[in-house]
C-alpha cells in the first residue's frame, strides 16, 4: 500500500522547492508530513475525505492546513478531496441536500432545476441550510467511514504480509 501511494504522489523534495510553496518556509520540511506509515496516511486520508464533503471553497487549502497542523500525510490528504470534482459535485450536492432535509425533519422539495447562477442565487434560501447540514453530516460520515477502512485494510494487509512471511519461514 505503502508503494502505491509513494509511486503515484509528488516527490516532497520538488514539493519544499516549489517556487511558489516557499512562502511556506520550514512547514513542509516537517517528515510527518510525508511519511506513508499508518497513522500519518490513515488520518490524511480521513481529514481529506471529510473536507471533500465540507460545502465551501478552498478545499484543498483547508486540508492541507490540517494536514500541516495535526502532522498528518499532506499529499494524500490533499488528494481525497478530489472525490468532489466536476463530475461528482452535483450528484453529492444532490445526495447532501437529501440528507439534510432528511435530518431537519422537512418534507422534499418540490421545484425544477435550472443550470444557472441565477437560479442557485434564487434557490440559495430553500436549498441552503439543508445543504449545509447534510453536507457537513456526510463530512462527518465520511471521514470516520474512511478512517475505519484505511485503518482496517492496512491492518489487513500488515497481517496477511506476516502469515506469508512466517508461513515462508516455517515451511
Amino acid at each position: 500500500m505503502k508503494l502505491f501511494f509513494q509511486r503515484y504522489l509528488p516527490d516532497p523534495h520538488q514539493l519544499r522547492s516549489h517556487r511558489s510553496l516557499r512562502f511556506l518556509g520550514e512547514l513542509l520540511h516537517d517528515p510527518w508530513l510525508w511519511h506513508f506509515n499508518r497513522r500519518s496516511t490513515v488520518r490524511g486520508l480521513a481529514i481529506g475525505a471529510f473536507y471533500a464533503f465540507v460545502p465551501f471553497p478552498w478545499q484543498m487549502l483547508l486540508a492541507a492546513i490540517t494536514a500541516v497542523w495535526l502532522r498528518f500525510n499532506l499529499p494524500v490528504a490533499v488528494a481525497m478531496v478530489w472525490i468532489t470534482n466536476p463530475l461528482t459535485m452535483a450528484p453529492i450536492a444532490f445526495v447532501n441536500y437529501r440528507l439534510g432535509e432528511w435530518l431537519l425533519g422537512r418534507p422534499p422539495g418540490e421545484w425544477n432545476f435550472e443550470p444557472s447562477l441565477d437560479w442557485l442565487l434564487r434557490q440559495a434560501s430553500e436549498i441552503g441550510l439543508p445543504l449545509l447540514v447534510g453536507s457537513m453530516a456526510m463530512a462527518v460520515i465520511a471521514g470516520i467511514a474512511t478512517f475505519c477502512t484505511a485503518h482496517l485494510l492496512w491492518r489487513w494487509h500488515i497481517v496477511n504480509r506476516f502469515r506469508r512471511r512466517h508461513r515462508f519461514a516455517v515451511g
